[in-house]
């Protein structure tokens, strides 16, 4: 028994997290399609058998389905909720009135509002619910505590240990983790003094830096550093901050996020970074049960935001089947001034869901081999 209510912080938290983004995600599309006047057909939360539906007087169906693991909208005259290609059946079957409201046949200014507005609520998401806390909890910060230990590096060798919690550097008082790497960056000598809390013992180090390779929006280059990684984890300061302050701090929040996934990506491209860092619906149904689990609700909540923003940069990536792609597509179009052919298109679509089929399965090998490492090593 208590097995089955350990899997239910797994499984009922992550149904609903995935649920709320992909929610956001695709009525982000929906609702500039119905301000450009394109008629939706159905939106949908899962896949596969409905659950549960209605339509309402826009005759849009809304449904839930079985499988909880996506979403999608589909535009009047498309072919599939991915809107990769036309059913030519139903735009020649459809009235001269109701052709207006197909999604093919919109001017491509249109269908980049469209697209983008799924990636675009996905920020707008995160920003608000970030700002909400900001305002009426406090600042969200990243505590300098371990999360984990770069092998061969300075911190392993001198013995930190996860869960430490950095309290000064260099006789500077730290307060999140950002704080840390700052003081490591003025560490001439290349030494550190570390004073760390480890449970209600305090140590003191003098800790050689080891170079480790970094990019920096540069070339990648090699740099003195401690070699620890954040936790997942997140604390809420005293300061609450005004409305302004904090949306600009939410803001400011999306675009390190951001950053920091493309810095990510960038560096497995180049090769500096493995890609056992790449994972999938398994992998994030851990973390949030994790973090349910052991954390509190900001945790979830900051996890969310976070995953809000990968969901939506991810979807800008140009890759055909991702709204990325539509939009690489629709901006050709607008340059050229004529539509792409319908042929070049299926191909691209082919080609791109073959890749993300591919990346989709090396995500789930990756969280199988570090559950199974969680487990059994």
């Amino acid at each position: 028994m208590s097995s089955l209510f350990d899997s239910l912080y797994y499984i009922i938290p992550f149904i609903f997290l995935l649920g709320v983004l992909v929610f956001v995600h695709e009525f982000g599309h929906f609702i500039i399609a119905r301000m450009c006047g394109v008629r939706v057909t159905d939106f949908s939360i899962g896949f596969g058998r409905k659950l549960w539906g209605f339509t309402d007087k826009y005759q849009t169906n809304w449904k839930i389905c079985a499988i909880p693991l996506g979403g999608y909208c589909q535009f009047l005259g498309d072919a599939n909720g991915a809107s990769a290609g036309d059913d030519e059946n139903v735009l020649d079957s459809l009235s001269e009135e109701d052709k207006k409201h197909a999604f093919s046949l919109q001017n491509p200014w249109k269908k980049l509002a469209i697209v983008l507005g799924g990636p675009g609520f996905n920020y707008l998401f995160a920003i608000v619910v970030l700002a909400f806390v900001f305002m009426f909890i406090g600042n969200i910060v990243y505590p300098p505590v371990v999360g984990g230990i770069i092998p061969g590096g300075a911190a392993d060798k001198a013995g930190i240990l996860p869960n430490d919690r950095i309290i000064e550097v260099n006789g500077r008082k730290i307060s999140e983790f950002s704080d840390i790497s700052s003081e490591i960056a003025l560490s001439a000598s290349g030494y550190a003094d570390i004073v760390l809390k480890r449970g209600d013992e305090t140590i003191k180090l003098n800790i050689k830096l080891t170079n480790i390779s970094v990019e920096d929006g540069k070339p990648v280059s090699e740099r003195p550093m401690l070699g620890i990684k954040s936790k997942s984890t997140v604390e809420v300061g005293e300061r609450k901050l005004s409305f302004f302050k904090a949306f600009a701090l939410a803001g400011k929040e999306a675009w390190r996020m951001s950053v920091d996934t493309l810095r990510g990506v960038g560096q497995m491209i180049r090769g500096s970074r493995g890609t056992e860092d790449i994972g999938g619906i398994i992998r994030i149904a851990e973390m949030t049960g994790d973090i349910s689990k052991t954390h509190s609700w900001i945790d979830f909540v900051g996890f969310m935001a976070m995953l809000s923003i990968n969901l939506g940069l991810i979807n800008l990536f140009p890759i055909p089947v991702l709204d990325g792609g539509h939009v690489v597509i629709f901006l050709l179009e607008i340059i050229s001034g004529r539509e792409m052919h319908e042929k070049v298109k299926e191909v691209l679509f082919k080609c791109g869901f073959a890749f993300l089929l591919a990346l989709m399965l090396l995500a789930t090998w990756n969280d199988f081999v570090h559950l199974f490492k969680r487990w059994f090593v």
